[in-house]
């Protein structure tokens, strides 16, 4: 599954789709000099998920510089990045943001986050309302398809709108990434209301959506 860290790239481009906050747009300009670490880990039947720390460095410049990783994340754009690079775009986003380390057996497999909705336009359609997008990567592409990624949302979902209080969870994937859609809508993400099914309001993403009533709804059902 990617992650989204494009949007990182875009935050300087002046179409609307990706404008992101205020706040996001301090965090980009003035990362911090280390990660926002929290408290929180999340055990589910094969993945444990972790607080991202400062040594945890090794494992994401690799999955920054694997070609095919790099290919669903950024597409064409992006061929590496440098260590300075991936500490800016990682540190920037801990500001708003819960960053996970997955493990499986005890080893890294990918990362994940729960962040403050950082896209302007998607804050503005759920006015008072606690807004998260949801971004993950498995690094290893061996274990693609094999449903780490739907079990790691799975926690994150259940953090969220269990403890968390949230209303609304986004998912912003790249239309062409039809597996990474696929696991979304498996969990009860929807193209959001007023978005058409082949794209969006956004340029080349699907804002998949989430609330906390047909989460709740899907659980009861389940």
């Amino acid at each position: 599954m990617p992650l989204d860290r494009a949007e990182y790239r875009r935050a300087s481009m002046s179409s609307d789709a990706h404008a992101t906050t205020d706040e996001h747009r301090r965090a980009l300009a003035h990362p911090p000099a280390t990660l926002r670490v929290h408290d929180v880990t999340l055990r589910g039947p094969r993945l444990a998920l972790r607080p991202l720390t400062e040594d945890d460095w090794a494992p994401l410049l690799a999955w920054n510089n694997d070609p095919e990783v790099l290919a669903w994340a950024e597409g064409d754009e992006i061929e590496s990045r440098t260590l300075d690079e991936v500490q800016r775009i990682y540190r920037a986003i801990s500001v708003n943001a819960h960053c996970f380390l997955m493990e499986l057996d005890g080893e890294p497999i990918g990362e994940c986050w729960l962040q403050h909705m950082n896209l302007e336009r998607l804050v503005a359609r759920h006015p008072g309302e606690g807004v998260r997008r949801i971004d993950i990567a498995i690094g290893l592409p061996a274990l693609w398809g094999q449903g780490l990624g739907r079990e790691a949302v799975g926690l994150l979902l259940d953090f969220s709108f269990r403890r968390e209080g949230v209303d609304v969870i986004y998912a912003c994937v790249d239309a062409g990434n039809v597996r990474s859609r696929r696991m979304f809508e498996s969990l009860g993400f929807a193209v959001g209301p007023g978005m058409d099914a082949a794209g969006t309001e956004s340029d080349a993403d699907l804002d998949l959506m989430l609330n906390r009533a047909d989460y709740a709804a899907a659980r009861l059902n389940g």
